[in-house]
């Protein structure tokens, strides 16, 4: 829980980038596995299952449609609870991460369009390269320990809150087709039955949850991507603890408790299965020229180089310009190799380009060009800050 009460919140963001962090690492152990597990003996097998059907949709479908679902919950409690009392609750807090996120997101976008401006039929993926995975990236940092001062942590963590938020926005307005109007009708009905909810004080968590369930039912059929359904119910989770309730039992709010729940199935369940089951790239009997396909470079450069120009552009920007200062006790280098970690786009990018292409080969060069983009990231962003001389903490006051 993230508390607006001095001190108390600032441990609890830290529990949290813990949390994240370790997440992270799990993260890394199945994408590997998931590549190791599609270039073995075993690949036939592995796609098979992800093949299968169980009931309506096949595995794959539940893994991308329904458990992601909770994860895009999990993005939405964070952006919700971040905005209202939390590292983003003032505007001086959200100036050096949102700008930094805005442009991490705007300069591999452009990167990708150009590199694909004669390629119409891949330009689609234009926002795949604009996604931080943060905790993949934070996993990096973990390893790096004290040689990375916690408040560079904090702005990572915050800039790639605001970046879910702007992928959300992104999926939502371009990456929704084929809409029914009945089922966006009931949709917008049960959202409605939400908000009345929380206007009315319920603080139980458990008609939210069914509510939110038959939301996603609605918006799985309306032609808008189902995981939406899990940051509109994010939002409508009350965050204001129960009136007059005992300390003890009354002062963490529903969306609190919520969050606090989901966190440890969310960052050791469903994220390592997503990735696992989305990871996967076989390289058997590949041409080598996918390595070099428009799609896959546009992905790859925009990730690294788009990222490290966006956020540290930005940041050096905002610095220079005497709007903000630097992150307490960091260095320009440490800055520089946070940035480029930002390259880091698992999760969020893989999700996007699955959403941005059906086609099979078009899949395999962008979850290549994000592997490449990521490693890349993650290699060069790990030994810059390896290799940076610790700065003493300054003391307050």
């Amino acid at each position: 829980m993230t508390s607006s009460r001095p001190g108390k919140g600032n441990l609890s963001f830290r529990t949290f980038l813990q949390s994240e962090s370790a997440g992270g690492i799990i993260l890394m152990v199945t994408a590997v596995l998931a590549i190791l597990v599609a270039n073995s003996p075993l690949h036939l097998v592995y796609s098979s299952a992800l093949h299968a059907y169980l009931g309506p949709l096949s595995v794959q479908h539940w893994i991308n449609d329904a458990l992601m679902a909770v994860f895009f919950l999990m993005v939405g409690l964070e952006i919700k609870r971040e905005m209202t009392d939390g590292q983003l609750s003032t505007w001086p807090r959200r100036i050096l991460p949102g700008v930094a996120a805005l442009f991490g997101m705007a300069v591999p976008a452009l990167i990708y369009i150009t590199i694909n401006r004669d390629h119409p039929e891949v330009l689609r993926g234009w926002a795949i390269p604009s996604a931080t995975d943060i905790a993949f990236a934070l996993g990096v940092l973990s390893l790096l320990g004290p040689r990375v001062p916690v408040s560079l942590k904090i702005f990572l963590a915050a800039l790639a809150i605001i970046d879910d938020l702007g992928a959300v926005v992104v999926i939502a307005l371009f990456y929704t087709s084929g809409l029914s109007v009945p089922d966006l009708i009931a949709a917008a009905l049960v959202i409605a039955a939400l908000l009345v909810m929380n206007r009315g004080g319920i603080r139980s968590l458990w008609p939210y949850l069914l509510l939110g369930a038959i939301l996603w039912v609605f918006v799985f059929r309306s032609g808008v991507h189902a995981t939406l359904a899990g940051v509109i119910l994010a939002l409508c989770v009350p965050i204001q603890r129960t009136p007059g309730a005992p300390e003890a039992k009354g002062a963490i709010s529903p969306l609190h408790r919520l969050e606090q729940a989901l966190h440890t199935p969310v960052a050791f369940i469903v994220v390592p299965i997503f990735g696992f089951a989305n990871a996967g790239v076989s390289l058997i009997g590949v041409d080598p020229s996918i390595f070099t396909a428009p799609a896959t470079l546009g992905v790859a450069f925009g990730l690294f180089f788009g990222k490290l120009i966006g956020v540290f552009g930005a940041v050096a920007l905002l610095v220079i310009a005497r709007v903000v200062d630097l992150p307490a006790d960091a260095t320009w280098r440490q800055v520089l190799g946070v940035s480029i970690l930002c390259g880091i786009g698992f999760t969020m990018s893989l999700f996007i380009g699955l959403l941005a292409f059906d086609d099979p080969i078009v899949q395999e060069e962008v979850k290549i060009g994000i592997l490449m983009g990521s490693i890349l990231s993650g290699l060069v962003g790990y030994a810059i800050l390896a290799t940076s001389p610790i700065v003493p903490r300054r003391k307050a006051g």
